[in-house]
């Protein structure tokens, strides 16, 4: 079929590093398959690049079918990318030396990515079970992370709630103290109560049935480079990712990768819990009753990620 267009967002964020896998070591291609990876400003326009159908795959988080489905927009996630959200909530030890509970952070300024951002929910979940009320915090939108690194240094932020490099670093040096972490499956099962499905690759419904060929290879792909993944080494990463996404840093970005490495999914499947916890999630910040109407059933399918596990005995 002619060439195929996957519109991504955040293309150097760890949670996607599948899909950066397959497209450079060309498992894409062994598949007889003509794919571009096209990165988009933000993930609205991603998933408005799908709709007009000027790309035909979206790279995102899982609940991002849900939020389209309640909105009347069918998109089905086929492979799973990851398994944990790997974002981290730390607090600054130059700031918050005296830091004992989470209520600690009451008038305080938390640091996240950008406003309904997965940063700005994993904090605001947390510090809500905590027993903070909205407005009792301030975030503060930090979209860049050499910006955040430094006004986490300077004083600016008394918390951070992000992803890595940049927490990596900050742990390194001795600056951040981790309260929540949701790099690994267990301190994700302990934030949203179950596995909290992340990255996927995802399709209107039609095309998957209309296209199954190109969906199972889609699928194969990143399955392979799911299972890559599992025995990468330092080396080999130096080699697959491109320079751009170590931010100058190599060193960084491989002990940041140890860190984030139990994140991603090993066979592409979506975990039996894994589409009810994010509705729950969901429901906390957009219309809950509108979200508990979608049928879950209709945003993920296994069947193409099975067939993957089985070639590639994922």
């Amino acid at each position: 079929m002619p060439r195929l267009v996957i519109a991504a967002y955040e293309r150097a964020s760890f949670c996607y590093l599948p899909l950066t896998i397959a497209e450079r070591l060309g498992y894409f291609g062994q598949e007889g398959l003509d794919v571009e990876v096209r990165e988009f400003a933000d993930a609205s326009l991603a998933a408005q690049a799908v709709q007009a159908n000027t790309a035909q795959v979206l790279s995102a988080s899982y609940s991002s079918t849900i939020s389209l489905q309640a909105r009347g927009q069918s998109l089905q996630s086929f492979v799973l990318q990851g398994r944990a959200p790997q974002i981290v909530l730390g607090v600054s030890l130059k700031t918050m030396g005296h830091y004992r509970h989470l209520s600690d952070l009451r008038g305080r300024r938390v640091g996240v990515v950008s406003d309904g951002s997965s940063s700005h929910r994993v904090a605001s979940m947390v510090l809500g079970k905590a027993g903070l009320r909205p407005g009792e915090v301030q975030y503060v939108a930090q979209p860049s992370p050499v910006l955040a690194l430094q006004a986490f240094r300077r004083g600016q932020l008394d918390a951070i709630s992000y992803n890595d490099p940049t927490v990596t670093e900050l742990e390194q040096n001795g600056e951040l103290r981790v309260v929540v972490d949701t790099r690994s499956t267990r301190g994700t099962a302990d934030v949203f109560g179950g596995p909290m499905p992340s990255g996927c690759l995802c399709a209107p419904a039609d095309f998957l049935a209309q296209n199954p060929r190109a969906s199972q290879g889609l699928a194969d792909a990143m399955v392979h480079a799911l299972k890559w993944l599992q025995t990468a080494g330092p080396s080999d990463l130096i080699k697959a990712v491109p320079e751009r996404h170590f931010q100058g840093d190599r060193a960084l970005y491989l002990a940041a990768f140890a860190r984030v490495r139990e994140a991603w999914t090993v066979d592409g499947l979506m975990p039996d819990a894994g589409p009810a916890t994010a509705a729950r999630m969901l429901a906390l910040f957009e219309d809950a009753g509108t979200v508990q109407r979608v049928d879950l059933a209709r945003t993920f399918t296994n069947d193409f990620a099975r067939k993957a596990k089985a070639r590639f005995r994922a």
